[in-house]
């Protein structure tokens, strides 16, 4: 596996993950064909600013759920091993398109959430952020009297500035840029890695299963838990 000798080898390696990190620790994905979320709802119609500004009952029931589920689920193995990682300095950052917010639960600092967190709530209003416990109370709106949403990036919002900029600017530092379980299908985080080969890192795509991005890889691989090769690679290093 030439990925062990890179991970040796390089000086900046940025890790970007996706919801195949997540999974390994219970959460349904969104898109796999039998237990993807999107399966039982159409995400323009309830995760869309559209749905919290007509549809609040449902959006917020929606995302109460999902709110619990991340309650109820913990980081793995390899979310441990990466926040090990950062601390060693193996790994320099971390690029990620989950909302779980189990890459800082785990330990992790230097962490660009592309399309938020499910762990913090903000009014829509006056933008006061709160604990996604308040959810957990059957909280859903902020003493000035607005609706509590999920501080994450919802279908017809853009991705936030400052993450975005980070994580560009990490893509395009980096020697050798390992994305982790993502199907490399949302735009325009699926740019990041094209960046950073553009830059020239190497770059390593593991997914269980074949991505649309494979053919710019200098290494695939698939059909295995993230968690399991974290391991196998912590133990190499």
């Amino acid at each position: 596996m030439l990925l062990t000798k890179w991970l040796k080898e390089s000086k900046y390696t940025v890790v970007f993950t996706g919801a195949g990190m997540s999974t390994e620790s219970g959460l349904p994905d969104f898109r796999s064909s039998k237990q993807g979320l999107w399966n039982k709802k159409d995400p323009s119609k309830i995760a869309s600013t559209r749905a919290l500004n007509d549809d609040v009952e449902e959006f917020i029931a929606f995302y109460r759920e999902r709110v619990l589920g991340v309650k109820e689920c913990q980081p793995h193995k390899g979310h441990n091993i990466l926040a090990e990682w950062e601390k060693t300095g193996v790994i320099k950052s971390i690029i990620t398109q989950n909302v779980d917010g189990f890459h800082q639960a785990a330990g992790n600092k230097k962490v660009a959430e592309l399309h938020g967190t499910l762990q913090k709530l903000h009014c829509q209003s006056c933008l006061k952020v709160y604990s996604s416990e308040e959810y957990l109370n059957q909280a859903y709106y902020c003493e000035c009297g607005g609706i509590l949403r999920p501080s994450i990036v919802l279908f017809g919002e853009s991705l936030p500035e400052e993450t975005f900029e980070f994580a560009l600017n990490e893509a395009r530092k980096s020697e050798l840029f390992i994305v982790l379980g993502s199907s490399l299908s949302v735009t325009p985080a699926n740019q990041f890695p094209l960046i950073a080969k553009e830059n020239g890192a190497k770059l390593v795509i593991v997914n269980w299963e074949p991505t649309d991005f494979d053919m710019y890889a200098d290494e695939v691989i698939n059909e295995i838990e993230i968690g399991s090769l974290l391991v196998e690679l912590n133990n190499a290093k």
